[in-house]
């Protein structure tokens, strides 16, 4: 499964009025862990179907989460549904973590059609979807992940992370204030942080679409959810709520202001004798 767009024109109302300030485009990068059939052979054994049952192999929950903010909002929804161990639609062509152990043993060639049938389709979808919408005004690219509560025997001290570049005045805006709405939204004993348990400019998705696209047109901003609430008894209502506050955030429309605020900067300079 290479993408799964859906759910446009879906959500009414306020997500209405806030698509008028921002597109939005949603993706999950690690949706899935489904392993095509002429690839079947490189995970045969106890070893390879170990890694495919880890969080290694895709993001648990984070499809579900994903296809929620998007039908809230009404946004283009896209789904990687292999898993990451095949070839991480999550990092950059040359990255050490392209491939995964099983597949890094295979020719140039063979490794070569890997990313043109598995990994071009599904990035370049996504990369058109935010250029069509950079075309009519400001778009926010929302990249849906969850990570695993304890690695290498750290425990990770956050129930949902924002990635996002501080040194990007647009995205450093809308981080803040979907950080406040996550905060309203989520039960009171969440703790929500920025730029943990990873770097928001490290490699990955939206770093690529920053090189392609300035700051004031592309806000892209990485959702981070905490693996140890999927499939628990209040799951549904923590994914509702972060569908809510994404909505909560949109509504006060940090992303398009700062083409506004820009221009209006760039009059008042203009206007000076």
């Amino acid at each position: 499964m290479a993408d799964r767009p859906s759910g446009a024109g879906d959500a009414p109302g306020a997500a209405d009025r806030a698509a008028a300030k921002a597109a939005v485009v949603v993706s999950c990068e690690h949706g899935g862990r489904a392993v095509p059939d002429e690839y079947r052979a490189l995970f045969a054994g106890a070893a390879a179907e170990r890694l495919l049952a880890s969080h290694r192999a895709y993001d648990d929950g984070a499809a579900e989460v994903a296809a929620a903010l998007a039908r809230r909002v009404g946004a283009p929804l896209f789904v990687g549904g292999t898993t990451r161990l095949l070839v991480d639609l999550n990092r950059s062509i040359g990255h050490p973590r392209l491939f995964s152990e099983l597949t890094r043993r295979l020719s140039a060639d063979e490794r070569a059609e890997l990313v043109e049938r598995h990994y071009r389709p599904y990035r370049d979808a996504v990369e058109r979807a935010v250029a069509s919408a950079a075309r009519r005004g400001p778009v926010l690219h929302v990249s849906a992940h969850t990570f695993t509560p304890v690695l290498d025997g750290s425990e990770r001290r956050a129930d949902v992370a924002l990635l996002f570049d501080p040194r990007r005045a647009g995205e450093a805006r809308f981080a803040a204030a979907w950080r406040d709405a996550l905060r309203l939204s989520l039960p009171a004993d969440f703790v929500v942080r920025r730029n943990y348990p990873y770097r928001g400019v490290s490699d990955g998705f939206t770093t690529h679409l920053r090189k392609r696209f300035p700051d004031g047109v592309y806000c892209g901003v990485e959702l981070e959810v905490n693996q140890r609430h999927v499939h628990g008894p209040q799951w549904p209502a923590h994914v509702d709520a972060l569908a809510a506050s994404l909505e909560r955030a949109l509504a006060d429309g940090p992303t398009a202001p700062a083409r506004a605020r820009g221009a209006a900067s760039r009059r008042r300079r203009q206007a000076k004798p």
